[in-house]
């Protein structure tokens, strides 16, 4: 058999060795807490597990779904953008249903990708936006996400020579896995630089209903001229802990969601209605259920990030998202942390260089587990003295 080339591009998956230690351990009859995953765990709302229910019932959702989603849906999303952030997007043009942000973010890629071209990635960054640049046969450049920055990219910084022949870009606010948030002027940014290069702007934005401190993040699509270059991602996995669903949506620039549709319409069969339709009553529903969460999270994140500072971890406290960022103290790598930890105190994190090189002197803790499990980790994290000072 002869593979593809393209395989031979991609790193190999850094976690390997962790989570054989981990399903070692495991299989050892040692009990882990893990940090790990970012996966919500508080269940989807029983009123949009209630609507799934009655329209799996329907024969007429049983059958193949249009590639492009219910017109239902599209409304749906078109009024939620309206409502949350005061843009209006037009429902049949500007309105794209995903499985998934993730499956649009790697679709994407072959809309603005060909061989050679250049990308501008975050760093540390969600992997797929290099991984799906890669298959298509791009390379990354990548920005620097640096601490004494907030965790923005410096635009000023990218050469010339690249900026000419980027044709993507890569954002994602609140940003995994550093917490932090982004401003609509820093946004405003981003546009104007994009406008001037010609370069089109991905937004990957899960995370605006995941904040604390009252701080609620804006959209990109705020920003003045955003829709000329832009389209946003957004997803219910994170807003409405619905990840196991499989369901999303990408909304702007209606010659991105044109081209988007164009793949997908070639290579995937859609949503099963039921779901589109679970997902319109979680738009449509009662929209509590948001702060509800925000504050069982931010009282898991105090928590974290108090035991950090006792232990010597130092951590920007997140403006959003559900995960802590924290610098590796002097002397360790981030993997060699993880793995002490993960040996010593029987906790589980993530090494900051599977987000990039950037995040060589991080890692991440998700607090995505529940409050039982979660106090426990703070407690054998605090036992924890390789990095006090």
């Amino acid at each position: 058999m002869q593979f593809a080339k393209r395989l031979d591009r991609l790193p190999p998956y850094l976690f390997v060795d962790i989570n054989r230690r981990i399903a070692d351990m495991r299989a050892r009859g040692i009990d882990i807490v893990t940090f790990a995953i970012g996966d919500p765990d508080m269940p989807t709302p029983s009123h949009i597990i209630e609507r799934l229910c009655t329209e799996a019932r329907i024969p007429a959702n049983h059958r193949y779904p249009e590639t492009d989603g219910l017109p239902v849906l599209h409304e749906a999303i078109a009024e939620w953008y309206k409502g949350r952030f005061g843009v209006d997007l037009d429902p049949d043009t500007e309105v794209l249903p995903l499985i998934g942000s993730k499956e649009g973010i790697g679709h994407i890629a072959f809309c603005f990708v060909e061989d050679g071209s250049l990308v501008l990635v975050p760093d540390p960054g969600y992997p797929v936006y290099s991984m799906a640049t890669m298959i298509a046969g791009g390379k990354p450049y990548y920005m620097p996400l640096l601490e004494e920055n907030g965790y923005l990219p410096d635009f000023d910084a990218i050469p010339e020579s690249c900026a000419s022949k980027a044709t993507l870009m890569w954002l994602n606010y609140p940003n995994n896995p550093t917490g932090a948030g982004a401003s609509l002027e820093f946004f405003q940014k981003a546009v104007d630089f994009a406008r001037a290069h010609d370069i089109a702007i991905c937004h990957d934005a899960p995370y605006t209903e995941v904040y604390f401190d009252g701080k609620q993040p804006p959209s990109l699509l705020q920003a003045s001229g955003a829709r000329d270059v832009s389209v946003e991602f957004h997803s219910f996995s994170k807003t409405y802990h619905m990840t196991g669903w499989r369901i999303g949506m990408v909304v702007g620039n209606k010659d991105t969601i044109r081209a988007l549709f164009t793949v997908k319409s070639n290579l995937d069969s859609g949503i099963p209605q039921a779901i589109q339709l679970m997902a319109v009553e979680a738009l449509r529903g009662p929209q509590t259920i948001i702060a509800e969460h925000n504050a069982i999270l931010q009282r898991r994140r105090d928590k974290l990030i108090k035991v950090l500072d006792n232990i010597g971890l130092h951590a920007r406290k997140p403006d959003g998202t559900f995960y802590v960022w924290a610098r590796v103290p002097e002397g360790y790598s981030c993997v060699d942390l993880t793995r002490e930890l993960l040996e010593q105190v029987h906790v589980a994190v993530t090494p900051g260089i599977g987000y990039g090189a950037s995040g060589a002197n991080y890692i991440r803790f998700s607090f995505t587990l529940p409050d039982d499990r979660l106090d426990e980790g703070v407690r054998r994290l605090a036992g924890w003295r390789g990095g006090a000072t």
